[in-house]
């Protein structure tokens, strides 16, 4: 059987006195702060490596591509990686940024579809 109620309760109340902790003890703040961001790098290391391991896993077909459908996988690439760099910026801009930023995934999204779909053809 699973764990039982108390112990979710426990783990609850775990995570509540933590927050309250972080919240009023002095320099929680930054602690805080430097615990996402030391997430946030262990996260964008992950995708840099799941991209690495893909590359490696994949490379041979990613050479069979011809010139030009290899340049735009990398350039949606590219893409993607600066609306994620440059979300927070854009999305402070307003609803200009906001649609500026839906433009760019959209486009790399299709770029990506375009290589997909080349890839599949005989």
């Amino acid at each position: 059987m699973g764990p039982d109620r108390n112990t979710h309760l426990r783990n609850a109340a775990i995570v509540l006195v933590l927050a309250a902790a972080v919240w009023k003890l002095p320099g929680g703040g930054t602690a805080a702060s430097v615990i996402s961001n030391v997430l946030g790098i262990i996260f964008a290391g992950g995708i840099v490596f799941f991209g690495f391991r893909m590359y490696m896993e994949h490379r041979s077909t990613l050479f069979l591509l011809e010139d030009k459908t290899r340049a735009l996988l990398y350039g949606c690439g590219v893409l993607l990686a600066f609306a994620f760099i440059a979300t927070r910026k854009l999305w402070d801009l307003g609803g200009a940024g906001v649609l500026l930023w839906l433009a760019i995934i959209g486009a790399a999204a299709y770029g990506l579809v375009t290589v997909y779909r080349t890839s599949r053809e005989y």
